[in-house]
């Protein structure tokens, strides 16, 4: 029985999130470059939005490239970006006809304005999509998202738009680039690290964690299929009892 035919689809994970991780790796053990591995690792988002819509799944980031990647050899960097504009001119058509909605979240001011006018036109012409939202976290880490908000939050106090006692979780959450996107449910790893490399740290609070050794030009639709099922083996408890979970349900 695959992986796939395995899935309660009732109890699919809402947000999936994952840190694409292992393309350097994965083509060095090749004997190609760096860039080689980026490339494939194209074909695996491919594959892998494809098997979340076809999993019911609503909300899928992805890690496309952190703010701590602008350390990275500048061929390196350059390379990632053209292929982020060309794999936007490529797939959005498809994405759409697909009923796949795309957002961008992360600082957008360290990019080069053609990439901010590519990321911007990628929303507008998939803000249509209701099978499937795609997020890619691009330029983005969570101390600067995290660091971003509390300086938001701060400006407001001092304007008088709120009080100091209004800060809460729910207000704090309302300043993060993901504001729209609910928590995920389950945080993926490929790659063999196991860490979560400044990625969604607020909003992963609560996230099933799933570390796997496929490099991610090697992760496809039943791998990860593989991590729904291993999801929906856990017990979620957020902070509970297994008792009053069970007396929940």
């Amino acid at each position: 029985m695959s992986y796939f035919e395995q899935i309660d689809k009732s109890h699919v994970p809402t947000h999936i999130a994952i840190v694409m991780d292992g393309n350097g790796r994965w083509a060095k053990a090749q004997g190609k470059d760096r860039i080689f591995g980026h490339l494939e690792g194209v074909r695996s988002v491919k594959a892998i939005v494809k098997a979340a819509a076809k999993a019911d799944v609503k909300y899928l980031t992805l890690y496309t490239f952190s703010t701590e990647n602008f350390n990275r050899p500048a061929a390196e960097v350059s390379a990632l970006m053209g292929m982020f504009i060309d794999s936007i001119n490529k797939e959005t058509d498809e994405l759409i006809e697909n009923g796949v909605r795309g957002l961008i979240i992360g600082d957008m001011n360290r990019l080069g304005a053609d990439v901010i006018a590519k990321a911007r036109e990628f929303e507008q012409r998939t803000a249509d999509g209701k099978k499937l939202t795609l997020v890619l976290a691009f330029s983005y880490s969570s101390r600067w998202e995290i660091t971003n908000a509390a300086r938001l939050i701060s400006q407001d106090v001092v304007a008088g738009r709120i009080k100091e006692e209004d800060i809460n979780e729910q207000l704090f959450s309302s300043y993060l680039t993901t504001k729209d996107i609910p928590d995920p449910d389950l945080l993926i790893r490929t790659g063999g690290e196991i860490r979560i490399s400044n990625y969604l740290l607020w909003q992963a609070a609560y996230a099933e964690l799933y570390f796997t050794d496929t490099a991610w030009p090697d992760f496809k639709d039943e791998a990860f299929y593989e991590a729904i099922v291993n999801f929906q083996s856990r017990e979620r408890r957020f902070g509970k009892t297994s008792e009053q979970v069970k007396a929940d349900k």
